[in-house]
């Protein structure tokens, strides 16, 4: 497509999908510390561990563009904090997260417990989009 302005002639591109993933220096960061935390990491958290590397809108984004990709996923502890974990067999087409969410009590972790996957029945006339299961009480390094 060809644009002109004040008789300057310009080329514009358009591209399939504009939004391509740029792999900042936050993202990188971001990325890393969710998957060396172990643990789901709140918003809160992970600006106190980027220690002012970017600004809270900016770790904000990365986190969305980073649940858009299926690189992490949202949990909501018994507190109703949102927190961030890594996907481990996730895609940008299908994400997988009926799995069990632990949140401690006293430590205030949430940890994804991938082996136990419960089944939900519905009557068939619901339809589920999302699951979010969360179990509270105390984790092995509190008790």
């Amino acid at each position: 497509m060809l644009l002109q302005q004040y008789g300057i002639n310009y080329i514009v591109i358009f591209t399939e999908n504009m939004k391509q993933s740029r792999n900042t220096v936050a993202r990188t960061e971001i990325t890393r510390l969710i998957h060396e935390s172990g643990i789901a990491l709140s918003h809160a958290e992970l600006q106190v561990l980027l220690d002012g590397l970017c600004d809270r809108v900016t770790t904000y984004r990365v986190l969305e563009r980073l649940m858009d990709e299926g690189i992490i996923h949202k949990v909501v502890d018994i507190d109703g904090t949102i927190k961030y974990a890594e996907c481990h067999t996730c895609t940008t087409e299908i994400h997988h997260h009926d799995h069990l969410h632990f949140s401690c009590e006293q430590c205030k972790t949430v940890t994804c417990v991938e082996d136990v996957e419960p089944k939900i029945k519905l009557p068939v006339t619901y339809k589920v989009h999302k699951i979010n299961l969360t179990v509270s009480g105390i984790c092995p390094n509190c008790q």
